[in-house]
């Protein structure tokens, strides 16, 4: 790895534990050992992941508080299921609808991002909530003008392509290219940003090339998410991207810790198997009670643990081998 500038890259130990731990949950889907139901479970726990790291890199290293980010999710998710409606699903078609998820949702992210990122705190955040739900009232009526977005009734006739195969790979792709960027310069110039963006404009950081960066990557993250989430359970209702969907995301990543990858990644999955796990668990009669217990449970790790999991710091196969500390 080059402090100087990106250089993709990977350690070995990183690489050999992915492809251990892929293996072994493959042997035990081959063996029954994890049904079908759970296998779904577990592709959206790994899609939460590749979202909230995306949020991650947008508040957590950058230090750009966004609401809107299920927005881009939608976007993403829409995008690539309009493709693969239009050309039919495939391998390839699943290829070029992450694609197309990813950059339509960059491209959006670029066009309000020159504006809104002028604004600071608590004026972003607000400014981002109102984008997510403007697109929110375009998804309700998109069927105006795309009948086959369905508009508020929901879309429906996606290919059902994606699998636990699809998701760990994407997910793998997104861990090492964030990995890689947090750790070059450009990631030392986000950070910058965040601690303190005065201090960075003084020794002639551009700060709105850097929070326009962070902004635009961490929303494609969202993109191949949504993509990924669309061809998961082949039907898409605006619903799924409303205001609340942006906050799910981002008590994932507070519950994780503000810039830190490895906490992300095991709130993602945590966060998601405890909600599915509730609904399982609790008795129907007591279902609607799990809102009462989702934000308790949310209140008691912030009193215990305010900084989050992981508190900014990785799992030390996640680290370069310049920032690993010698025994």
């Amino acid at each position: 790895m080059n402090r100087r500038g990106f250089r993709f890259d990977l350690g070995w130990r990183a690489l050999v534990l992915a492809v251990v731990g892929f293996i072994l949950i493959q042997v035990l889907m081959w063996l029954r050992v994890i049904n079908p139901y759970w296998q779904q479970i577990g592709c959206l726990a790994g899609i939460t992941a590749i979202s909230a790291l995306g949020l991650n890199l947008v508040y957590g290293y950058t230090g750009q508080f966004s609401l809107g980010h299920a927005a881009f999710y939608g976007i993403g998710a829409y995008g690539a299921a309009l493709l693969t409606r239009t050309l039919g699903g495939n391998i390839w078609t699943m290829m070029l609808g992450i694609l197309v998820g990813a950059v339509l949702a960059g491209l959006v992210a670029f066009a309000i991002g020159l504006p809104i990122l002028r604004l600071r705190s608590d004026y972003l955040a607000i400014a981002t909530l109102g984008f997510g739900i403007i697109m929110k009232v375009l998804f309700d009526n998109s069927d105006a003008v795309f009948p086959m977005m369905g508009g508020a009734a929901g879309m429906t006739g996606i290919a059902r392509l994606t699998n636990f195969t699809w998701v760990f790979v994407v997910a793998l792709g997104a861990v090492m290219v964030l990995r890689n960027l947090v750790f070059s310069s450009v990631g030392r110039a986000l950070i910058s940003v965040r601690e303190d963006e005065l201090a960075a404009e003084a020794v002639g950081i551009n700060t709105t090339k850097y929070k326009t960066l962070g902004f635009v990557v961490g929303c494609m993250y969202a993109g191949v998410a949504g993509a990924l989430y669309a061809h998961l359970y082949a039907y898409l209702n605006p619903a799924n991207f409303d205001f609340l969907k942006s906050i799910d995301v981002l008590l994932v990543v507070v519950i994780g810790g503000l810039g830190s990858i490895s906490g992300t990644l095991v709130a993602a999955i945590g966060w998601t198997f405890l909600l599915e796990g509730l609904r399982v668990a609790l008795p129907a009669s007591v279902q609607d009670w799990r809102m009462v217990i989702y934000p308790l449970v949310m209140v008691i790790f912030m009193l215990v643990r305010p900084g989050g999991i992981f508190a900014g710091t990785e799992f030390s196969f996640l680290k370069p081998r310049e920032y690993r500390r010698k025994r």
